[in-house]
């Protein structure tokens, strides 16, 4: 397999060569969110978000950097892990495990003061319609800065099991009727380009493409997503337009195939160092083999203040056809404070 071929020529390249000593560190960070809805019945509105991270890294005589961590989950249980070798030739980066997916980095990259439009519970969004599908799954990666281009992230996943193997063991049957994955991102900035360059200082293109075979049986679709993004920076300003198409696959060969098509629009203003401002709408037409189109749309004001390392967030958001269901709304209003340390 190819892979296997991926790990002998790492295992080779780094059993002839010792490490310095290295260094170990502890972050996190803590969030508290007051949530208001309307048009629903909520519970308490008062919501917390906390994770740990425990990270390591030294240099290997030859260059090499080779870091780790590990990192918690909400109810500080373990969580994703990620084992990295850097400088490879003066060139890439090769990491191992269950973080870091590519396409899940880039699932709204327009500017905001604060959240996504969907970020603070207004409408309905569900993880089924969205890129980034496979973050949490074991997988191997490698990226690369390329003349030009930019930078490269690609990752590819041998069985989206949902199961993390065991120390020295395989994932086991943990699901046998779906396959691999893998997903790209490209991140270039179009200032770079020769002889138009200057033209086009402060605008990024970055692409994405994700694929996941979601049904190994005959007669079925993998799950396919696209997403491009073009951020532009102009001293205090910053203006970002996103387009997402993501098809869900089929894991049955009569089930119905879905679609979203997403656009998202971020305008946001530094008014100085410390506060910003920005408004931002997703849109999310939702159709399938057995249903008409219904349009999903999200506008949202942001506010963001930061001091040190503590960021105060404030959101207003209004949902239209929530759930892709007609004259149905959902807005909310959140207040966050986020402490990282």
């Amino acid at each position: 397999m190819k892979i296997t071929k991926i790990l002998v020529a790492l295992s080779f390249l780094f059993a002839a060569v010792t490490a310095n000593a290295g260094t170990l560190t502890v972050t996190g960070n803590m969030e508290f969110n007051y949530i208001s809805k309307g048009e629903v019945t909520t519970g308490n509105p008062l919501s917390t978000q906390r994770e740990l991270k425990f990270a390591g890294s030294t240099e290997l005589d030859n260059g090499v950097t080779v870091s780790y961590f590990q990192d918690t989950t909400d109810s500080f249980g373990v969580g994703d892990a990620q084992l990295a070798f850097g400088n490879i030739m003066g060139l890439a980066t090769i990491y191992i495990g269950s973080d870091s997916d590519p396409t899940d980095n880039i699932d709204d990259i327009t500017p905001s003061a604060y959240e996504e439009a969907n970020g603070s519970g207004s409408g309905s969004y569900t993880a089924g319609w969205d890129i980034g599908g496979n973050q949490g799954e074991m997988g191997i990666g490698v990226k690369l800065s390329l003349p030009i281009l930019g930078a490269l992230d690609a990752k590819y996943y041998p069985k989206v099991d949902g199961a993390k193997s065991a120390d020295g063991s395989t994932s086991g049957d943990a699901n046998a009727a779906v396959g691999s994955a893998y997903g790209v991102t490209l991140t270039t900035d179009m200032g770079n380009i020769p002889g138009v360059g200057g033209l086009l200082q402060g605008l990024v293109l970055t692409t994405g493409v994700e694929e996941t075979e979601v049904a190994t049986a005959a007669n079925t679709a993998d799950d396919l997503g696209l997403t491009a993004a073009l951020n532009y920076t102009y001293g205090p300003i910053k203006v970002g337009y996103q387009k997402k198409f993501h098809d869900l696959g089929q894991t049955t060969a009569a089930a119905a195939q879905t679609i979203y098509r997403d656009d998202m629009v971020g305008i946001a203003y530094a008014i100085n160092d410390s506060v910003s401002i920005s408004y931002n709408r997703y849109t999310s037409k939702k159709s399938n083999d057995t249903a008409n189109e219904v349009e999903q749309e999200t506008d949202a004001i942001n506010l963001g203040y930061v001091v040190g390392g503590m960021t105060i967030g404030f959101q207003d958001a209004s949902t239209d056809n929530s759930g892709w269901t007609l004259n149905k709304k959902a807005d909310s209003r959140t207040v966050g404070i986020s402490v990282a340390f």
